[in-house]
């Protein structure tokens, strides 16, 4: 990995077409209509998905996703794009990017906010 590695929180509300699905029906299609179109445009890239509804009605879910560098990230935005998750079954509320520790770097300092106990 030549470049930091870029993280994303995808910050999305379901819409209503996505809670008219079952969880099999919607399990199916994630696994049928958004996942290929993933792994067919990027490398690099890995997701852990949130539930927050029960915490906020404005936000459902955060989809926070790495990628080892800012093409894949773009790439993965790309496919994102093109498929039924962008805007017909979530509506993407915000999206924050950033870089982990990334003043550390540019100023070759230890990290102060990561703490491992």
């Amino acid at each position: 990995m030549s470049e930091t590695p870029v993280t994303a929180f995808l910050l999305v509300k379901t819409t209503p077409e996505w809670l008219a699905l079952t969880p099999h029906e919607r399990a199916d299609a994630f696994a049928t209509q958004v996942v290929p179109a993933i792994e067919a445009k990027t490398t690099g890239v890995r997701s852990r998905f949130y539930d927050t509804e029960f915490y906020s009605a404005r936000v459902t879910d955060v989809w926070v996703w790495e990628a080892d560098d800012h093409r894949a990230y773009q790439l993965l935005i790309d496919a994102l794009r093109e498929t039924p998750f962008w805007d017909r079954y979530f509506e993407v509320v915000d999206l924050l990017v950033g870089v982990e520790n990334g003043y550390a770097r540019t100023y070759g300092l230890d990290p102060l906010a990561t703490i491992a106990t």
